[in-house]
């Protein structure tokens, strides 16, 4: 593992499902409508709780990429803070990345026929800024962690529902809705 390992903590009861986080990745790199790096989707551990949550995930950015495993021309590498690279222009379209990935991180492209991911706004944070998707978040539910520091005792690796994090070992945290909130009508 790299010195630092960059990743992503979604802390789950503060997040409303804006999508801002999603539609901010969009809108930073100009992502085509049938590609999306950044995903919002529901989220019910309990389909008996009346509450709604939700989860937001991207490129996990994992210790042991299965994209960089399997890309026969070695379009991924690893950078030293641990985050995972596309090379788009060794990028030769065959899709192997995309189905290797537990997560679904890589998407392909059908009008540039080529995959493309998540690089944690590598571009950004050379820059000294935040992520666009966390920059996004109007609820601070996203944030940029290192995980060599990154000490949330609530947070888990995995919540119901996420691929198996012992296959790649992702650099995401969550930290899961309360089990059970009790509402109660006022008569």
């Amino acid at each position: 593992m790299p010195k630092r390992q960059l990743g992503f903590h979604h802390n789950m009861d503060l997040c409303i499902g804006c999508k801002a986080c999603q539609m901010a990745c969009k809108n930073e790199y100009g992502l085509e409508a049938e590609v999306n790096w950044r995903r919002v989707y529901p989220f019910r551990e309990d389909p008996a709780q009346p509450e709604r949550n939700f989860i937001s995930v991207a490129c996990n950015h994992c210790e042991d990429p299965e994209c960089a495993r399997v890309c026969p021309v070695g379009a991924y590498t690893k950078r030293e803070d641990g985050i995972v690279v596309q090379d788009h222009d060794k990028c030769i379209g065959c899709r192997l990345c995309t189905m290797a990935c537990p997560y679904g991180a890589a998407r392909y492209s059908p009008t540039e026929r080529k995959a493309s991911k998540c690089q944690l706004c590598k571009d950004r944070l050379d820059a000294a800024q935040q992520p666009a998707c966390v920059a996004a978040c109007p609820m601070s539910a996203l944030k940029l962690i290192d995980l060599s520091t990154f000490d949330e005792p609530r947070a888990v690796r995995s919540v119901p529902g996420f691929p198996n994090s012992d296959i790649t070992n992702p650099s995401i945290r969550f930290t899961p809705p309360v089990a059970s909130r009790q509402y109660r009508r006022e008569s």
